[in-house]
């Protein structure tokens, strides 16, 4: 038995303070709240990945490295909205890849604990 079959569940993303955490993934990025579990623990659901937005038991550090993109129609309207909230982009939407048939556009950023997460778009282009 092995993985072949699995697929993404859940991902963990570890916050140090658990209302700021919430309040930046349901009011600032919109993502769907389903439930908390205070004081460590709120759930949400992106697509068919459930987020879990914890916080790090005392005495255990975070473990931060795996960046989220999230896949969106429209990554500059995407990108204009949440700038607009205040969250701080490395950069502006750009291309980092294009095909005859497509482009692939990125726009990286952080939480507010420092998780590292981009919007990200495949566009068709052309008269593909």
């Amino acid at each position: 038995m092995d993985l072949a079959q699995a697929t993404v569940a859940q991902l963990m993303i570890p916050v140090e303070d658990f209302d700021r955490g919430v309040s930046f993934y349901r009011d600032i990025l919109g993502v769907p709240f389903l439930f908390a579990a205070p004081p460590q623990m709120a759930f949400f659901m992106c697509g068919t990945v459930r987020l879990l937005v914890g916080v790090v038991p005392a005495g255990q550090k975070a473990q931060r490295g795996s960046a989220i993109y999230f896949k969106v129609p429209d990554i500059q309207a995407v990108y204009s909205s949440l700038s607009a909230k205040g969250v701080s982009f490395a950069a502006a939407p750009h291309v980092v890849h294009r095909t005859a048939k497509s482009e692939l556009w990125l726009s990286e950023f952080t939480d507010p604990d420092g998780n590292p997460l981009a919007l990200m778009a495949e566009i068709t282009v052309g008269g593909a």
